[in-house]
């Protein structure tokens, strides 16, 4: 039978099971598979074991940079730091592909949209039934007239726009919270949602007008897109980096998933 924690080497090095398990508090798992957590545990700490072998091999020697004032990497942070910055070469980022990129993709520019919208808020309670049951029935007479929105939120919402009747005013990206802001770019101009979760309660929302953002000059999101595809270009190498040493590496006590 095999032991439940087998031991596990890297080019003969062994990562005690210990070790593996007091990493895989790091790596969240269901409940019910706890042995998740420690493959995946024992996934990282192959890879690191890899590295540090790799930097050794290359001759480098730890120079732990300052990473908060008065606090220092490890050695072994520092090692696997400066493997990183001389062996991982990120492809080369062209401001004209990056404007390939803007011109076939012209939707993912745009500025915030603005909206206009009103809500009837019924606040979360401990049992939940209550609110659903109560947004539902006020529902229903939203759908046979809505014309008495505004009606209704002042006899039933928790929110003070209901003094106005649930009118909110002007809104845009980032002045609600996510699932009102789902819900509202969902809605066509003058629909009713129905009933809304948030961290708040059930929302009935009424869309009253939307202005889509312009889509913004290349000029302006031009910084943002250098940032975002250095980013994905770093990221790229340093994968194919850490799978070429673990295909070299000679492992023993878990499968590694395919590169």
């Amino acid at each position: 039978m095999k032991p439940l924690l087998p031991p596990v080497f890297v080019n003969g090095v062994e990562i005690p099971a210990e070790r593996i398990a007091n990493e895989a508090q790091n790596h969240p798992a269901p409940k019910n598979k706890p042995g998740l957590a420690w493959q995946a545990a024992a996934r990282a700490l192959v890879l690191r074991e890899v590295m540090l072998q790799e930097a050794r091999a290359r001759g480098l020697s730890p120079d732990p940079a300052e990473i908060a004032p008065g606090q220092f990497e490890t050695g072994d942070e520092a090692l696997i730091r400066q493997l990183c910055e001389s062996a991982i070469t990120p492809g080369a980022v062209t401001d004209a592909g990056l404007h390939d990129h803007y011109l076939a993709h012209p939707e993912r520019f745009r500025a915030p949209s603005l909206y206009e919208a009103a809500h009837i808020l019924f606040p979360r309670e401990m049992d939940m039934a209550g609110p659903r049951a109560r947004a539902q029935a006020v529902l229903v007479e939203l759908r046979a007239n809505p014309r008495r929105f505004a009606e209704l939120a002042r006899a039933h919402s928790a929110c003070s726009s209901k003094e106005n009747g649930g009118v909110l005013g002007q809104l845009s990206a980032g002045d609600t919270v996510p699932e009102f802001e789902t819900a509202l770019e969902a809605l066509a101009e003058g629909q009713i949602s129905d009933p809304v979760e948030t961290r708040f309660g059930l929302h009935l929302i009424r869309l009253d007008a939307r202005a889509r953002g312009d889509v913004l000059p290349f000029e302006v999101v031009l910084p943002r897109l250098r940032d975002a595809r250095a980013k994905a270009a770093w990221a790229q190498a340093a994968a194919r980096f850490a799978s070429d040493l673990l295909m070299k590496a000679t492992i023993d006590g878990i499968r590694l998933r395919a590169a």
